[in-house]
């Protein structure tokens, strides 16, 4: 298969963005990610997948505790601004009340998470983790969508 004809083909799916967060010696560490998916119910499990070659996943593996934070449609500059490899974005946040790992300011919800399981798989790690605790901050927000190399938003209408 064609790199670029598979990346054109997966472009025609549209997914949500989230910020998955850490802290490494109280500074916060956090990436930009559309591979995130709800897994199971029963227990409840999450996975996301991180690059392979990223700088930020070993350091937030370290902790075992992560948050998963959904992005509302106005927040493509912090995605943009966890998107950038080598850097440390200077977004507001607060500790979660199930693990103290951050919040980000603004965010939809965000979903507490303790690593259960790394398998690698091709230029990604496919990451398991339990869902420790879950909070839907502003239930009426509509997510930041990424569709066809773009973000954008969702309606419902």
């Amino acid at each position: 298969m064609d790199s670029q004809k598979f990346r054109e083909g997966m472009s025609q799916f549209a997914t949500g963005v989230v910020i998955v967060t850490g802290i490494e010696s109280n500074v916060l560490v956090g990436f930009a990610a559309q591979s995130f998916v709800s897994l199971s119910l029963d227990p409840p499990l999450v996975s996301i997948a991180p690059q392979i070659a990223s700088t930020s996943w070993p350091r937030i593996r370290k902790g075992h505790d992560f948050c998963i934070n959904i992005l509302r449609e106005d927040q493509r500059d912090v995605s943009e601004a966890f998107a950038v490899v080598g850097e440390v974005a200077s977004i507001k946040w607060q500790p979660s009340a199930a693990s103290g790992m951050p919040v980000l300011e603004g965010s939809i919800a965000h979903i507490d998470c303790r690593l259960r399981a790394e398998h690698e798989a091709g230029d990604h790690t496919i990451v398991i983790a339990d869902v420790i605790d879950l909070n839907v901050r502003d239930p009426a927000a509509r997510p930041l969508v990424y569709f066809r190399g773009s973000y954008g938003g969702f309606s419902s209408d």
